[in-house]
Formats: structure tokens, sequence, C-alpha cells
């Protein structure tokens, strides 16, 4: 490859030319915009010049003596003479007044511009109007259904990437329905049906994976030629907060990671803290503080000194329960106290040499002789500084804390919860590796459980969105998309206004369902429009909420129409009038939306017009034939399916390598 090598004058010079051209191999490539815009300012100059070089050529060459009266026939017969030949006339004279015309033309030109009248007809008052199927075209794979995101029945979006970066949309959507305008029937199960991600759905009451199940297990299709031939299965993981018995494991603390454990840590006790506290008042803000030194110091002590299979709530309840304290006796030295005290010699090796341990202490004797680890010399210095700052807190006080933090705790002392928190089974981290249905199921009138739901989805985010990070793309293997159905039960997910924002290039988008915009609004305050911002897509499906209803019709603009009023003048003389004006109105009225069929939806894409469709139809989808709503032999028996998990463990074979584990019934 060579290039044209310019020095500083004659690059200046070069920028006013027609193009810069870089040669490649036996090619020129050249820049057809500037070309473009080059021809369309010259063109009209070169015909002014054409113009005036012919008429100063034809008056130039007659040969009658006189006036201009004499003149004017002679000139006439050579200006027609002149025009037959396209060439111009080289004669300085003639060059002359060419030059001049289009001088002059070049000066009308640009007065005109610059002093033109700016007239936008039929939309002085506004420019709305409905999209069509032209708009959206670009925006969708026509040759693979099966990888768009299914809006409405005509509109969809590619979850490839767009044949152009101006048709880049983030893949997020913000779903609004009143109750029984059909959000998991219309959007929901379409979107499950597609089969091309990884998939975490909110499901309230659990009918989703009843009746969404059975496909899912079945698997993706796989094509070779046209021809399936074979399916790839979803792994199914169900995380169920109304009956724990149909609920596989599903403990927070398997998914502090190493490399960042006391961030993990802290996040963790701040989603608990959040979503476990109600509405607030001034005066309660030191308890909290201090209730978030006790969990954070207890959580890295268990981490720190407790084997891994007690890393659970339950061991984080003992651990207060046994925190007892004196008021009047300062002194006093409860069972986390030593444990502290002897934690701290441990990592920073103070023992004495004649260490001597009570009776009740024993079990800490091994520690003399046990070398430790760099992770919990690290953790472990953690816990010990944020416990002496939970302990600087007088006799009184502490008991006060103590009794909000078992106040706090009071769900996990119910055996089912300690239970379904006591190890892990939803392995979070892969959801990304492979295709995976993960569904969480709450319950829509009772929110006692749902603090559990917002640390999965805390944690669930940043596994996801760690991992993708250290892939050589940036991107997981399998894209993953959240269906938060009835997404303000879950309570808050913290700083869930700036996971949004980020999760679109690691291959991560959330669909987030609510009934109104001011659910949102009560949920993250401030944040609700950074949220809604970031969803570029905004389904609405029907409802009759006023704010809800306000913002929509804003967001749809104004069209310009036409009015024209009647007059009548009765008298000796009947006369009559019509007066025709413009006015604004709006795309579709809040009255208008209120009333819209319970068919129809409007959805509003980012830079694109507004889409008035219909819903999707659910039975004209090719897996419809699949799903407990066609056929009762295809209801997903949840279960029995979370038994057959529990019964059989999990074996790999030592001469076969395998990308996931796999049961002995699965095997068979």
């Amino acid at each position: 490859m060579q290039k044209l090598s310019l020095n500083n004058n004659q690059t200046c010079q070069k920028k006013n030319l027609l193009t810069s051209l870089i040669w490649v191999g036996d090619g020129v490539n050249i820049d057809s915009g500037k070309i473009r815009k080059i021809i369309i300012f010259a063109l009209p100059l070169i015909m002014f010049f054409w113009i005036g070089n012919k008429i100063s050529f034809a008056y130039r060459t007659v040969t009658v003596v006189g006036d201009i009266s004499v003149k004017a026939y002679p000139f006439i017969d050579n200006l027609g003479n002149a025009v037959t030949n396209p060439l111009p006339s080289l004669h300085p004279y003639d060059v002359l007044i060419g030059a001049i015309v289009a001088g002059i033309a070049k000066l009308v030109i640009e007065y005109k511009k610059k002093h033109k009248k700016k007239f936008a007809e039929d939309k002085e008052y506004g420019s709305a109007r409905w999209g069509n199927e032209k708009d959206i075209a670009p925006y969708y794979d026509k040759q693979n259904q099966s990888d768009n995101i299914i809006l409405t029945q005509s509109e969809r979006l590619t979850m490839n990437k767009a044949k152009s970066p101006k048709y880049e949309r983030n893949k997020n959507v913000i779903v609004y329905g009143g109750s029984g305008s059909g959000k998991t029937r219309f959007y929901v199960k379409p979107n499950l049906m597609q089969m091309h991600s990884s998939y975490v759905v909110t499901d309230p009451k659990g009918t989703i994976i009843n009746d969404c199940g059975k496909l899912l297990q079945r698997g993706k299709p796989i094509y070779q030629k046209g021809d399936i031939i074979g399916y790839q299965p979803y792994e199914i993981k169900i995380f169920n907060t109304i009956d724990f018995k149909k609920s596989m494991h599903y403990n927070p603390f398997a998914y502090i990671r190493p490399e960042t454990r006391e961030q993990d840590i802290l996040r963790t006790v701040e989603v608990l803290i959040a979503n476990t506290t109600g509405e607030q008042k001034g005066g309660d803000e030191f308890w909290v503080k201090a209730e978030k030194l006790l969990y954070t110091s207890y959580i890295a002590l268990i981490l720190t000194m407790c084997p891994e299979n007690e890393w659970n709530f339950e061991t984080l309840i003992d651990f207060v329960n046994a925190s007892e304290c004196r008021e009047d006796d300062d002194s006093f030295k409860n069972a986390i106290d030593w444990a502290f005290y002897y934690l701290e010699k441990w990592i920073e090796k103070d023992w004495n040499k004649d260490e001597q341990f009570e009776e009740q202490n024993e079990n800490y004797a091994d520690l003399v002789d046990i070398d430790v680890e760099p992770w919990r010399a690290s953790l472990g210095r953690f816990a010990v500084r944020q416990y002496k700052a939970y302990k600087l807190a007088a006799g009184k006080t502490a008991k006060s804390i103590l009794i909000s933090c078992a106040t706090r705790l009071a769900p996990f002392s119910i055996d089912s919860i300690l239970e379904i928190t006591s190890y892990d089974e939803m392995q979070l981290d892969t959801i990304g590796d492979r295709l995976t249905a993960l569904f969480i199921v709450v319950s829509d009138t009772d929110a006692t459980f749902n603090f559990l739901v917002a640390i999965m989805y805390s944690q669930l985010f940043n596994l996801l969105c760690t991992k993708a990070d250290k892939t050589p793309k940036g991107r997981l293997k399998y894209p993953v998309r959240c269906l938060i159905d009835e997404f303000a039960n879950i309570k808050q997910i913290p700083d869930f206004e700036k996971i949004i924002a980020v999760i679109r290039s690691r291959g991560i988008s959330a669909s987030i369902i609510l009934q109104t915009k001011s659910q949102l609004k009560s949920l993250y305050k401030d944040n609700a429009e950074t949220i809604e911002g970031n969803c570029d897509s905004e389904l609405f499906l029907g409802g009759k909420e006023k704010t809800t209803l306000k913002d929509i019709s804003d967001n749809l603009g104004k069209e310009t129409i036409y009015m024209f009023n009647t007059s009548r003048t009765r008298g000796t003389q009947e006369s009559y009038g019509v007066n025709y004006q413009k006015l604004g109105k709006e795309l579709m009225s809040r009255d208008e939306i209120s009333v819209m069929d319970n068919s129809q939806c409007v959805l509003q894409i980012r830079g694109l017009h507004p889409f008035l469709s219909y819903k999707y139809d659910i039975t004209k989808h090719k897996n419809y034939k699949y799903l407990f709503d066609y056929d009762d032999k295809n209801y997903f028996d949840v279960e029995r399916y979370v038994k057959r998990k529990h019964n059989h463990t999990a074996e790999l074979r030592k001469s076969t390598k395998y990308t996931e584990f796999q049961t002995v019934d699965e095997r068979k």
C-alpha cells in the first residue's frame, strides 16, 4: 500500500481539491460524498458561465453596424447557432463575460440562501405521524425471524448486529400495561418462544414456567441445510419464593468472589438493608449504618473462620444470637468478641509465648500452629476493622443495634428459608455460558421474601458483567435477556440506573414490565427517568393511570391538521363563507389512549416515529403448539422437576470432557 505524501503547504492546498486520493493496489478510493457536494455547488455556476459565454459570443460576432434595434435580429440568429455547439468560446472577452455572469449568479444564490424564509408546509404545528413497515424494516432480521425481539404483531428488533450503526438500538425494553392488558401473554411468552438467548424471567404466581417449561426443556432447534437435526435443551433453574418445595437452592454467600470479597460483602449488605427497610425517617439513619457495620464484620468473619458449608444466613443468625450484651458490664466478652479477639491475634501473629485459652475458647488453640493464608489475613483485617467500629457503641446502644439486626433477619428464622439458602444450585455466573432459563417465582401480593430476589438480580448483573469483561470480545457467549415482570414487586436493585446503562455492550438486556409509570417513580424516585431513558423501546399495552397516559401522549407529539369553519348570514341577501386554517393536534390524546382497543398497543423506539399496532398473536408463533396453553400434555410439573434435581447428584466422568454437569437420570 502506498499513500500520497504531501508537505504542509501542499496539504493546505489540497484541502480545497475535489477529493483526497489513497492508492490501494491498482485502484483509487475517492470520497464520493465530497464529490457530490462539489458537483451540486459547481453545476449551477458552470451553467451560468456557459450562458454568459454564449450570449457574449453571439453579440460579439454580429457584423451589422448600428444601434441595438438593428443588431437584435442578427444577435438572435447568432445565439441560435452558438447554443448548438456545447463547447464554450475561448475568446478572452467571452470568457470574461461568462465569468462575470457566473460570479453575479453566485452572489445572488448566496444572498437568496442567506435570506431564505423557512417554510414547513403541513408541519407548522408538528410533524408527528405513525410509523409504517418501511420505517421498521432496517431494524429486524427478515431472514431469520427467530433472532428477533418480538414487540408487536408487525414490529421487531434484531438480536444480531444491525446492517449499519445508525440502525443499532439497545435491547432494553420498558413495558407498561394495566391489569389484564396481556403483559405476559403478548410480550413475555412470545419472547420466550424465540429461544435465541438465555433468559431470566420474573414469574408472578408461577404460571409462566408451567406454560413454557416443556418447550424450553425440549430446547432450541439445531438446523443444518435448512433441516432440524437436533435440539439444544435449556438448563432450567427455579427459585420460588411462594412455595419453597418447588424451589432450587440459592445462597447469596456463594457469589462472594475471591478477587472482590470485600466489595461483594458490602454490596450484599447494601441490598439486604435497602430491601428490608420500610419508610425511613431521619433519626433511623444511625441504626442502619450501625447494622451495616455488624453485618459486614460478621459475614467477613464467617468467610475467614468458618468452613465453606457454613457460609450462609443460618450461620449469620447464629452469630447475631450469640452476641450477648451486658449494659452494666463493659468488660464482658461474648462468644463473638472472643472470635474477633483470636482472629486478630491469628492474622497478626501476635500470640503470647504462654498463651492461655479458657475452657470455652479451647477450640482457638489450634490457630497458634496454623499459618494464615494471605486472603484470610486481608479479609480478617477488614472484619476486625468493621467490628471495632461497631464496638464503639455503649452496651445499651449495642443491644439496640442487635435487636434491630435480629428483627431485620426475622424472615430467616423460618426453617424453609434457612434450608433454601443453605447452599447454592443456581450457578448464576454460568447463565451466559450455556442456554439457561432461570425462573424467579414471586408473589404479587406478599413481598416478604422479595428482598432475596433483589439480592439475586444485583449479584446476577455484577457476575455477568464481570464475566463478560474477561472475555476477548467483552461479551457473553450467549446473550442474556431479563424479562422482569411486575418489576415494582421485587423491591429495589441498588444502582440499577447505572447497571442498565452499561449492560448492553456485554450482551445483556432487561425488559422492565410495569403496570404504570408511577410505580417506577415510587420505587426509584429521581432515577426513574434515567432508567426509562436507557430503554430504547417503550411498549404500552393499555391502561388508565393519568400520569402514564399524559406522558405517552406528550411523547407521541403533535401533528398538523386542517380545520375549516362554515358561516351563513341570513338577511335580504343570504351569504355563505368557508374559512380554512391549520392547527396542531396530539397524535393520540389521553382520552383516545385510554379507550384504545384492547387488541392494539403503542410502540415507541428511539429515533423512529411511533407505531400504533396490534398486540402479538401468540397462536401464530411456530412454537405455540409446545405450550401448555395449546395442549394440556405440555404442562411442566415444577415440583417433580425440582425433586428430581434434588434426588440426583451431579456426576462427571474422568475420561470424558463435559461443558456442563450431567445427572445420572439425564444420561439414561
